[in-house]
């Protein structure tokens, strides 16, 4: 089994010529949503974590 660099390279070239790119606004409005997403998730967590925290320090102090 030999290795062609100079084929692997042409093969490279005219698979990146099929790939369909996103436009800069495509880009931007999923970009956003990510961020947008994991905002959402970060305030979900840490309502969770504080409820839940809460709940632990109310069970463990209530029996001193």
């Amino acid at each position: 089994m030999n290795f062609d660099p100079v084929g692997f390279l042409r093969d490279v070239r005219a698979e990146v010529g099929k790939v369909t790119w996103p436009s800069r606004k495509e880009t931007l409005v999923t970009t956003a949503m990510v961020l947008g997403m994991a905002l959402i998730a970060a305030v979900f967590f840490f309502a969770a974590d504080q409820i839940i925290g809460l709940g632990v320090r109310t069970l463990f102090s209530s029996g001193a």
